[in-house]
């Protein structure tokens, strides 16, 4: 993925007419960052480092996004609702912390009786890892909290983006009231996440069934399922470690699987004796039976859908060109710039099966560079060329338009922004890792976290730290 000819052709092109980054004049710009979570925080402090002024604008109370847990779930069991975190509360990282770190900020285990010191921690030493990165530097006095983004488009001479938010303010003893302002931006950069608008599965029939669902975004402990036969319909980390956790609570516990080989033809048992593995629901009746496609019934008392999230964006308004279809947010050149709106409109951390810290940063590092001239992008048309290319590559392969940004564990990405920034590589340990880990954790759901087989690589990671610590 290193630059096309093309790419160098347009910007020796530009050089000789005597404008050098095209129609953008790059200055420090004032820059409104959407979401406080892992990818906003760091998006804030790169483009300060490049001279820029961000206003990151956060709707929680606190920074840390979904990593800010929040008990309470939403009053629809199948939205988000009002919540801001779709965590539970016993989930454990599916990655070691020795690669999850920013690249210059390494998450390592620390003394304290408040600290989580396992290599696959629980949430609440992530959320502490983010608050100390954005202690250390600096970054809170940017951050608007209980601030929450309504719409952002272009102003009437398109000069700048008009950022329209509501803030909620304390009135009083048991009272807040809400504020709500507009101000202009020279640049907006999307970082509010994937995890705030559940995906749901389609059951025929389900309408008139009369169990409760609920979507693993509003999961938070087990104790309600107590005694009942629960449905799980997903088979991802969510729906693992939901399933096994509802197993020590729950009568039975059956899973449908979407993806579920084909041989898969009849229930499969598990190493618990109340957890099935069934393919995927065929239909669910009047008296509470579902039905699996491999042929097996059971009458279900709840249903939990760990069916993953869709991407949404409703602030964003029609002028700002994306849409999201199955999926897909498109067009976008790299997972990043709109084409057309570029590089004025960015979106930070949209790819998955990646490590996502590191890669937020080196999207923001991208993003603030070229708002500050050090990078250049290719001009609009050779972007959407590339994006077309893109498109067309991936249906060639069969691959369906909600995989767009499923990043495949190649690091083929990644290695293209890192050398587009002039940083140094992804260090090799970090990548083994990580492939380890996703390759492990399938077929030792109960133990991955606990034994792993990557101790020969943890002193080379160690000693790389010690350049930040």
């Amino acid at each position: 993925m290193a630059n096309c000819s093309a790419c160098r052709k347009d910007r020796a092109q530009r050089r000789s007419a005597g404008d050098e980054f095209g129609n953008f004049c790059p200055m420090p710009s004032r820059v409104a960052v959407i979401g406080a979570g892992a990818a906003g925080l760091v998006a804030a402090r790169e483009l300060r480092s490049e001279g820029h002024a961000p206003v990151v604008f956060e709707r929680a109370a606190g920074v840390g996004g979904t990593w800010l847990y929040d008990p309470a779930a939403s009053s629809d069991p199948l939205s988000a609702g009002g919540s801001s975190s779709s965590l539970y509360a016993s989930l454990r990282t599916n990655l070691p912390r020795e690669i999850m770190g920013f690249l210059d900020f390494p998450f390592v285990a620390v003394e304290g009786a408040d600290s989580d010191q396992r290599r696959f921690p629980g949430h609440e030493e992530v959320l502490r890892y983010l608050q100390e990165f954005a202690r250390r530097f600096d970054l809170l006095g940017m951050v608007r909290l209980g601030t929450e983004v309504v719409r952002v488009h272009r102003d009437a001479s398109a000069a700048s983006w008009r950022v329209a938010y509501s803030s909620r303010k304390l009135a009083g003893v048991g009272s807040e009231e809400v504020e709500v302002g507009e101000e202009a931006f020279d640049a907006v950069v999307v970082c509010n996440g994937h995890f705030t608008e559940p995906r749901l599965a389609h059951i025929a029939g389900i309408d008139s069934w009369p169990g409760k669902q609920l979507h693993s975004y509003n999961y938070r402990v087990p104790d309600p399922f107590h005694g009942q036969v629960v449905v799980i319909i997903g088979y991802h980390p969510s729906g693992i470690d939901i399933s096994r956790e509802l197993a020590g609570v729950a009568k039975e516990v059956h899973v449908a699987i979407r993806s579920a080989p084909c041989e898969m033809h009849t229930t499969r048992t598990t190493d618990r004796s109340n957890l099935w593995l069934h393919s995927m629901i065929e239909r669910a009746e009047e008296d509470g039976t579902v039905v699996f496609e491999d042929g097996s019934r059971i009458k279900a008392d709840a249903i939990v859908h760990c069916t993953g999230y869709k991407y949404n964006f409703p602030f964003l308004g029609d002028d700002v060109g994306t849409y999201v279809d199955d999926n897909c947010v498109r067009p976008l050149y790299k997972h990043v710039f709109p084409p057309q709106l570029a590089p004025h409109v960015s979106f930070i951390g949209l790819p998955f099966t990646s490590i996502l810290f590191p890669l937020f940063q080196l999207q923001s590092t991208w993003v603030a560079r070229v708002l500050s001239g050090r990078i250049e992008l290719p001009s609009q048309d050779n972007m959407m060329h590339d994006v077309a290319a893109f498109y067309a590559d991936m249906e060639a392969r069969g691959s369906p338009k909600r995989s767009t940004h499923d990043l495949r564990c190649t690091f083929e990405y990644e290695d293209w922004v890192v050398e587009q920034c002039g940083m140094e590589k992804i260090e090799e340990w970090r990548k083994i890792i990580y492939v380890m880990a996703r390759t492990t954790a399938p077929d030792r759901h109960e133990s991955y976290r606990d034994e792993w087989e990557d101790n020969h690589l943890l002193a080379q990671a160690h000693r790389d730290f010690t350049k930040y610590l």
